[in-house]
Order: structure tokens, then sequence, then C-alpha cells
């Protein structure tokens, strides 16, 4: 009953893409490619070899620990894509949300649930503080540098694959809602089509979550199956130019088509009932109602332990009693009487004695003279 029930929570899980870390807005029309003056918040800015970091008075402290990182994480992208991107990327900190919104790109507002935002065109990043010092905030800075590398390298990325790559890169692992997510696509039959996929992205929130749950299962697929260098070389073709269908040809040696086909064939033993009953995930999301039903057992079990015991020293007291009863008639005495009883010829003790009282004379002018103190 308990993984009926757990089932039935999959099936109807509501959304829970905002709650993590806040997918970015790519795909969404960027602003004109146009000068635009800086921020009249930003106090100063601090400059990398391949970054300008602009903060405000209250963000410097997060921009100076950015600072001293960012490098790093630039670095790790070029082994793995094999290539680095042209300029110096800048990166807008605010403080809070208020001024968060206030360093965006005029014509770039970002959407209420988003604590970061990449203009991938511009090689921009936005992003508010706070979102630095979560315990996402490493996965929230590479997955928005993931779509300004791929929006410099080339133009024209499907939807799925800039989001699934993001998340790839940001070293994104299948959490619980995406497992859930694709979990009921599966056994309902709605696994979404990428080329559906790859201009828009759905309006209904449950087909929002199947989206990027696929898309960063899609792209690890790819990766797992043909190798860094097939992404290396797909990357290379969209470079010259050439369109997604035909760099993926040249790099897979397969059609987008057949690939999907391919991974749509292993989404039953991965995602459906049968994985679902027999994984190691199930058993670590199942722990922690396991345990509670564990420590409600064991409390039963020591409660009717106690009463056993009590049980058990009643029947002992009964049984001294009847042997003591016994004894006394064989002897010719009266039986003993039970332990909490009390004898009727016993007399209860006297009270003690009141303390004599001296008064003074009745025509006293001072009232009653106080008690003297007792000597010993």
């Amino acid at each position: 009953m308990r993984l009926l029930l757990f089932l039935s929570l999959l099936l109807a899980a509501p959304l829970a893409v905002a709650q993590e870390g806040a997918p970015s807005t790519h795909g969404m029309g960027e602003p004109a490619l146009v000068p635009t003056a800086r921020p009249a918040l930003v106090e100063d800015e601090l400059v990398t070899p391949r970054f300008r970091i602009l903060y405000t008075h209250g963000s410097k402290g997060s921009a100076l620990a950015l600072a001293e990182r960012i490098e790093a994480v630039r670095d790790s992208f070029q082994q793995v894509l094999g290539r680095d991107w042209q300029g110096r990327t800048e990166i807008r900190i605010g403080r809070d949300r208020q001024e968060y919104e206030a360093l965006a790109l005029p014509g770039g507002a970002p959407p209420k649930w988003a604590v970061a935002l990449a203009y991938p065109a511009h090689n921009i990043i936005l992003l508010d503080a706070r979102s630095l010092l979560a315990p996402e905030g490493d996965i929230t800075l590479r997955h928005e540098l993931a779509h300004v590398a791929l929006g410099q390298f080339a133009k024209d990325w499907p939807r799925w694959f800039q989001e699934g790559l993001a998340q790839h890169l940001a070293g994104e692992r299948i959490v619980l809602t995406h497992y859930a997510a694709l979990f009921r696509a599966v056994t309902q039959q709605k696994v979404l089509h990428f080329e559906d996929l790859s201009e828009g992205w759905p309006t209904m929130p449950s087909d929002v979550e199947v989206a990027y749950a696929q898309s960063a299962d899609f792209v690890a697929y790819l990766a797992g199956q043909h190798g860094p260098g097939a992404m290396n070389e797909l990357i290379e073709g969209m470079a010259r130019g050439e369109p997604f269908p035909t760099a993926f040809g040249k790099a897979f040696h397969s059609s987008l088509g057949v690939e999907e086909d391919h991974w749509r064939g292993g989404l039953s033993t991965r995602f459906g009932w049968l994985p679902l009953t027999t994984s190691m995930q199930l058993v670590w999301l199942m722990a922690p109602g396991l345990c509670v039903v564990a420590y409600v057992r064991r409390r039963r079990q020591q409660a009717a332990r106690l009463a056993e015991m009590s049980a058990e020293e009643a029947a002992e007291e009964a049984a001294i009693r009847v042997l003591a009863a016994e004894a006394a008639a064989q002897e010719g005495l009266p039986p003993p009487l039970p332990a909490d009883s009390v004898p009727q010829w016993v007399e209860p003790p006297p009270p003690p004695p009141e303390e004599p009282r001296e008064f003074l004379d009745e025509d006293s002018e001072h009232g009653p003279r106080p008690p003297k103190p007792t000597l010993h």
C-alpha cells in the first residue's frame, strides 16, 4: 500500500521547476544588439582575463568571491567543449531582487521566478547575489555560462539542445522531480518530440517539467553513446554556419530521428514501472518513510512488552498470596491481608499536641501578646 501511495504521488506530482534553482529563460527573445550605458546602480567593476564583473555597493563581497574562481570554471568548459569563445563575458551582480532587475538589459527584464539570466548574444550574465550563496549557486552559474558559450559559438541552436547541454555542463543530475516527470511521461505515453521543442517551449506546467527533464537526459545519452569528440564536432559544425541537422548528422553519423528513437526505446527500462520497483533510487526515496514505520512499530513493541511485564508481576504477586494463604491455613493462622489493605484494629496515630498560647489581659491596650519563643 505504501508503494502504491508513493507511485500515485509521482503520477500526480505538481511542477517543481521553479523550486529547482530557477531555470534560465533562454529561447525567449533577447534585447536588440545596441550599445547600452552602464547602469547607474553599478558601483565599480572587477576585471579578469576573460570576465568583467559589475557589482553594486551591496554585492561587492559576492563579486570578489566570484572573481577568484570564475576563470577556473571557464577553463573546465573549454576542456569539455574543446574550444573557448571570444571576448570578455560581462557578469552583473545585484544584492537583492530589486537590484537584480535594475541591472537587466533594456527590453530583457527577467521573469519573476528566475534568479539568474543569460543574454547569450550579448555575452552578458545577470545574477542575484543571493543565488550564489545558495547550495545550488555553482550549478546556477555554470548553467548560465553554458548558455553564453553556445550563444557565442553559433546561432539557431534548438531550444532542447540549449537546455539539455546547459544542464549537462552544469553537472546537474536526475533528481526526484526529473525522475517523476519522466516516469509520468513514460507511463502515460506523453514523451515530447524534440522537433516540437526546437523553437518553442510548452505552455502547460507539467509539459515544461518533462521538456527540461528529457532534454537533459537526451543530451547525456548522446554524450554517453558517442563521446565528447562528437559533441565537439557538432559545435564546430554549427560554428561554421551549418544547419543543426547537418552538423548533427556529421558529428554523430546518424540523424536526429534515429537517435531519438533509440533513446525512446530505453526509456521504459529506466523510467518505467520495473526500474521503479527494483532500483536503489526507490530504496533511498522510501527510506524516510520506512524509518517512520520502523519507529512506530518499535514503540508498539515496547508498549506491548511493558504490558506483558506488568501482567507477569501481577501473576507472581497473586501466586505468592495464594501460597501464603495455604501456609497460614496449615498453621491455623488467619489468612494474610492484601498488601494494600489496613487492618481495622490498627489505631490511627494521635494528632500532634497544640502549643500553648499566652494572651494579655482583656483590658490590655495593645491587644494579644505574640507567643514567646520556646527555649530548648
